[in-house]
């Protein structure tokens, strides 16, 4: 089993940052099997969408709305991902969840609680 805390979520102006971090609880028996870590994020009346994800080979992957702004890091050690968000939008308004992946002989995927980021105009 994974858990995962989310912090770092609030209100910002439009032009800000934030900086979200989220935190995996997982046995050392099973660290080896965390494999991809990332962002996705709903906004009101929408589907959740990727935000960003990465591996940890070091591949990357940003949706092509926040290409430029938004980078995603990861502590090995500590088991936590973090997703710097610069030049904020209005359009960024959404729940922001963390997503973690865990590969055996099949594919598990584990959720966040969720953290709102609002950017006002």
């Amino acid at each position: 089993q994974v858990q995962l805390v989310e912090s770092g979520g609030g209100l910002v102006q439009t032009g800000g940052s934030l900086r979200l971090s989220c935190a995996a609880s997982i046995s050392i028996a099973s660290i080896g099997t965390l494999k991809t870590m990332g962002w996705y994020r709903q906004a009101p009346g929408k589907q959740r969408e990727l935000v960003a994800t990465l591996t940890t080979d070091g591949s990357t992957n940003y949706a092509d709305s926040v290409k430029g702004r938004f980078t995603i890091s990861r502590d090995n050690a500590k088991n936590t991902v973090y997703l710097q968000m610069n030049s904020l939008k209005p359009e960024d308004t959404a729940v922001y969840y963390c997503n973690a992946v865990r590969i055996t002989w099949k594919e598990y995927n584990y959720w966040g609680q969720g953290t709102q980021v609002t950017v006002s105009s």
